[in-house]
C-alpha cells in the first residue's frame, strides 16, 4: 500500500478500507488509517513529555513519547492529531482493541452501580462470573478454581505461593530468557538483568534456572534442541535441586520479553509429563500469550498441555488491570482462608471489563482472527527474511510474532543497534513497534486482533521501508 502527502502536507494511507478482505469486526469510532500531521513526536507531545520528565520518576521509561488522546481498532490518536498504527496493543493488553464496545458498555454500567467494596469484605457477582468463565475457558476438563489479582506479577507470585502450600516444597524452577515480572520474587524468576533487575537485589531465594529450548540458538542445532534441552533440564533439577524439593516449574509457553521464543515441538509436553511423574506442579505463565493471542485461547493448548496452574493478565480485561490464577480445585483450595487476595484484586469495574472482553473474543472469534493475522504477517516477514540476511529468524504463532536481528549471513551475533534503528524508523513513520529479547535484538508484533487487514499491511510496508532506510 502506498502513502502520499495530502494537500495539507500530512501523510495518509492511500486506502482506508477494502470490503473484500476485511474481517467481520466491530466497527471502531476511530478512523482506521495512518495519518501524520506533525513530526513524531509532535509539539503537544513534546510539551507533555517535558512535564513527564519533571513530574514522573526517571525510573519509569517511555519507549515512544507520543501522548495518546484516544484509540480504537488498530489506531492510536495522539494529542497532535497523528493517527498511528498500533503493532503493540499496550504489550498484548488491548487484544480486543482499545475502547471495545462491549468492554466500554460493561464498564459504564458497572461504574454507575459501584466501583469498589473489596471482595474480601463484601463480595459481588462480577468476581464470581469472571472466575466461572476462567474455569471453563482454561485448558482441562477437571474441576477448577480461580482467584483474581491486579497484575501479571501478582498472578505469578500467588501461583508460586499456592504451589508451595500444596506440595509442602519450596524450590521453583525457571528458565533462561524468562520474564515473569518486577516484584522481588518475580525479578528472581526473570532472566534478564537490565533493565529489570539491576540494583534491586537481593532477590527471593529457592529459585533455580535451567536452559530453555531455544531452537535458533541451541549450540548443536535446532534438530537436537528438544532432546538436549530436556536432558539438561532433568539433569540440572536432579543434581542441583532434587525432585523431592521442587514445588513447581514455571514456564511461558511462548516466551515474551525474552524474545518470543517458541520452544521446540514436544518440549512443553515432556516437561509437563515429567512434572506429573515427580509430584511437581506445572505452572503456565500465559500473561502475554493468553486470550486468543496465539490463535488458541491459551498457547499451551497448541501442544495439548493442561497446566496445574495458569497465570493470566494483560488481554483478560480489554485494558483494565486484572489478573488471575486458575488451576486444579484441589490445588487452589489447599490454601488457608485469607491466604490469597488483596484490596483491589478482582475490582468490580475490571471484572465487568473482563466479561465484556471475553464476550468480544467469543462473538468475534478472535482466536480465528489471530490465525488470520498470522497468515497475513508470516509471508510478508518471510519475504523480508529472504531479502535481508540480517533477519536471523522469523517466529511466533497467531498474532504473537517476531523477527530476530543478527549481523548477517551465517553469523548469529545479535544486532541490537539495527533493531533500535528499525524501531525508531517505524515510530517516525507512525507505526508503534516494540523490541524484546535477552540481547535486545528482537522486533515483536502484537497488533490488536481488531485491526483490519489494510492497516496491518500498511504497517508491514513501513517495516520494509525501515530495512531499506537502515541498511
Amino acid at each position: 500500500m502506498t502513502t502520499a502527502p495530502t494537500a495539507s502536507g500530512e501523510i495518509a494511507s492511500g486506502n482506508t478500507a477494502s470490503a473484500h478482505n476485511e474481517p467481520d469486526l466491530e466497527p471502531s469510532r476511530v478512523e482506521q488509517r495512518r495519518k501524520l500531521v506533525t513530526a513524531i513526536p509532535g509539539p503537544r507531545s513534546r510539551l507533555l513529555h517535558e512535564r513527564k520528565l519533571s513530574a514522573v520518576s526517571a525510573g519509569v521509561g517511555t519507549g515512544l513519547p507520543v501522548y495518546v488522546e484516544r484509540a480504537g481498532g488498530g489506531i492510536l490518536v495522539d494529542v497532535d492529531g497523528n493517527h498511528l498504527i498500533d503493532f503493540g496493543s499496550g504489550i498484548a493488553v488491548t487484544s480486543v482493541g482499545n475502547s471495545a464496545p462491549r468492554v466500554v458498555s460493561a464498564v459504564k454500567s458497572q461504574v454507575d452501580d459501584f466501583t469498589h467494596t473489596c471482595f474480601m469484605v463484601t463480595p459481588y457477582e462480577e468476581y464470581i462470573a469472571v472466575c466461572e468463565r476462567l474455569n471453563a475457558l482454561t485448558p482441562g476438563d477437571g474441576e477448577k478454581r480461580s482467584a483474581l489479582f491486579n497484575s501479571g506479577s501478582e498472578a505469578v507470585e500467588n501461583a508460586i505461593k499456592i504451589a508451595r502450600v500444596f506440595t509442602g516444597r519450596t524450590a521453583i524452577i525457571t528458565f533462561d530468557h524468562a520474564y515473569h515480572g518486577r516484584t522481588n520474587l518475580t525479578m528472581a524468576l526473570t532472566a534478564k538483568n537490565m533493565p529489570y533487575k539491576q540494583g534491586f537485589g537481593p532477590f527471593a531465594g529457592e529459585i533455580y534456572r535451567v536452559p530453555m529450548a531455544y531452537p535458533y540458538r541451541w549450540p548443536t542445532g535446532a534438530e537436537h534442541c528438544a532432546d538436549e534441552a530436556f536432558e539438561a533440564f532433568v539433569s540440572q533439577v536432579h543434581t542441583q535441586v532434587g525432585e523431592q524439593n521442587t514445588a513447581a516449574v514455571i514456564i511461558e509457553p511462548i516466551q515474551g520479553e525474552g524474545g518470543f521464543i517458541v520452544p521446540s515441538p514436544g518440549y512443553l509436553r515432556r516437561i509437563a509429563d515429567w512434572c506429573c511423574q515427580n509430584g511437581i506442579l506445572f505452572i503456565a505463565d500465559e500473561i502475554q500469550s493468553g486470550f486468543c493471542r496465539t490463535g488458541d485461547w491459551f498457547a499451551c493448548e497448541h501442544e495439548g498441555v493442561v497446566p496445574d496452574l495458569i497465570a493470566t493478565a494483560k488481554g483478560i480485561a480489554g485494558g483494565l488491570p486484572l489478573a488471575a490464577v486458575t488451576g486444579r480445585a484441589d490445588v487452589m483450595d489447599s490454601v488457608h482462608g485469607g491466604g490469597l487476595g488483596g484490596t483491589y484484586g478482582g475490582n468490580p469495574v475490571a471484572c465487568a471489563a473482563a466479561l465484556g472482553a471475553i464476550e468480544t473474543m467469543e462473538v468475534e472469534d478472535l482466536c480465528g482472527r489471530a490465525r488470520q493475522i498470522e497468515a497475513l504477517f508470516m509471508p510478508r516477514l518471510l519475504e523480508l527474511g529472504a531479502k535481508f540476511d540480517v533477519i536471523g529468524e522469523v517466529r511466533g504463532r497467531g498474532a504473537m510474532l517476531a523477527i530476530e536481528l543478527v549481523t548477517g549471513g551465517a553469523d548469529k551475533t545479535p544486532n541490537p543497534a539495527l533493531t533500535a534503528a528499525l524501531n525508531a524508523y517505524c515510530h517516525s513513520q507512525g507505526v508503534v513497534t516494540l523490541t524484546a529479547g535477552t540481547f535486545g535484538n528482537v522486533l515483536r508484533f502484537l497488533p490488536p486482533l481488531s485491526a483490519g487487514h489494510d492497516l496491518l499491511n500498511e504497517g508491514l510496508d513501513v517495516l520494509e521501508q525501515a530495512f531499506v532506510a537502515s541498511l
